[in-house]
């Protein structure tokens, strides 16, 4: 099974038909209940209006939270279904249950341009054992099945990928659009091709360095991981994050992006404290030169330039990954400054997930970049070359 040439939903005849969706309104909720961020609700609007404007009658299902078993009103569907009725104008129906016999009496009522939510579909813990026979139950409400929710397409659970087994499949647009920037960013991006990964952990990067530096033209190492390798290099670090059991590891890949002739970036100074507090004494040091008893929190001034000028020489950027200690306001001006090159950049910018994602909405250059990706694991996956579950097993074009 492969991920590309999928079905989309353009490809499906949703007239007169029941097209179950699963979408990703994993939504954070403040203590009142207010969804206190609905990028994921808006994310899915241009498949939800495809099908209602295409005379289909829509059901549709996410989960929301790790309810441990069974309804739990803090985990309802109903302030999604409610937000989502506010941004369409219209009247979105919610089932008291998932599989139960409201949700399937609705369903079964639907008229053309409908709209149907089911109820959180974690209530059942046959959904994440992606239960064959949960799945059929879900299926048999609908005629067509669409996948729109990329931030769980890494899960084979049962609205996911179980779906696909019992109903004709594609994928939405949101997940079209993850497909089409990074799997051409993957498979024939245009170059210089320069990817950046910070974050804390070599280990958890591990795969997509291996899978990258295969394909770029220049490798920027940022965040905590880049002491690692600093290690690998025989510099001190001070007390800065090291994982020493992965030295070895950042030495051969070192090895291997001279091997392959990528240019391999690690930062050339380094802002470092003497403990891991925004109010620590701070100054700026070369990465060769890491006291002892200091730790390193971002990158420094002469890192960002480096970092940057790579950037614009590119024509494909791809980002995972903040470049220092971005929880602290202190620290996280290398994270700021990346994200500041990715934004005046003329190429093709691909940002995934997570901390880098939200750098960039928080700083207001969203619409500067190319594409931020939905799923932070997902995306990550993807980068790492695997198979997502949730898109291979849909439908492929004819």
């Amino acid at each position: 099974m492969s991920m590309k040439n999928k079905m989309n939903v353009t490809d499906m005849n949703v007239k007169g038909k029941r097209v179950i969706v699963r979408v990703d309104f994993n939504v954070p909720l403040d203590a009142e209940g207010n969804i206190t961020d609905d990028k994921r609700i808006k994310g899915a609007l241009p498949t939800i209006q495809y099908i209602i404007e295409n005379g289909g009658k829509l059901i549709l299902v996410s989960h929301l939270g790790r309810p441990k078993e069974g309804f739990e009103a803090k985990f309802s569907m109903k302030p999604a279904a409610e937000h989502l009725s506010k941004l369409l104008g219209k009247e979105v129906l919610l089932a008291a249950d998932v599989i139960g016999e409201d949700a399937k009496a609705k369903a079964a009522a639907l008229k053309e341009g409908e709209i149907l939510m089911l109820e959180n579909v974690r209530f059942h813990k046959e959904e994440t054992k992606n239960d064959p026979a949960f799945a059929k139950e879900l299926a048999s409400m609908a005629d067509i099945y669409i996948n729109d929710a990329f931030g769980t397409a890494h899960r084979a659970h049962a609205s996911t990928a179980g779906l696909a087994d019992y109903l004709p499949s594609a994928c939405g647009f949101l997940i079209k659009k993850e497909l089409d920037f990074m799997g051409k960013a993957l498979d024939n991006p245009e170059r210089p091709f320069v990817a950046i990964l910070g974050g804390a952990k070599v280990s958890d990067k591990i795969s997509v360095i291996e899978n990258l530096i295969d394909k770029v033209d220049t490798l920027i190492i940022g965040g905590g991981m880049a002491y690692t390798f600093f290690k690998a290099k025989g510099y001190g670090v001070g007390t800065s994050l090291c994982e020493l059991d992965k030295v070895d590891l950042a030495n051969s890949l070192l090895q291997k992006a001279k091997e392959k002739n990528v240019n391999l970036l690690l930062p050339v100074d380094n802002v470092v404290g003497k403990e891991f507090d925004a109010n620590t004494e701070a100054k700026t040091v070369p990465s060769d030169s890491i006291p002892e008893g200091w730790m390193g929190l971002d990158i420094g001034e002469e890192t960002i330039k480096l970092f940057s000028d790579a950037i614009k020489g590119a024509k494909t950027v791809v980002w995972n990954g903040p470049m220092g200690v971005f929880e602290m306001e202190r620290f996280a001006i290398g994270t700021k400054k990346v994200a500041e090159a990715l934004a005046n950049s003329e190429a093709i910018t691909i940002v995934g997930g997570g901390d880098s994602a939200a750098a960039v909405e928080q700083l207001g250059f969203a619409d500067k970049i190319t594409h931020i990706s939905t799923g932070g694991g997902a995306s990550l996956e993807f980068l790492e070359g695997k198979e997502l579950p949730g898109i291979a097993v849909l439908n492929d074009k004819k």
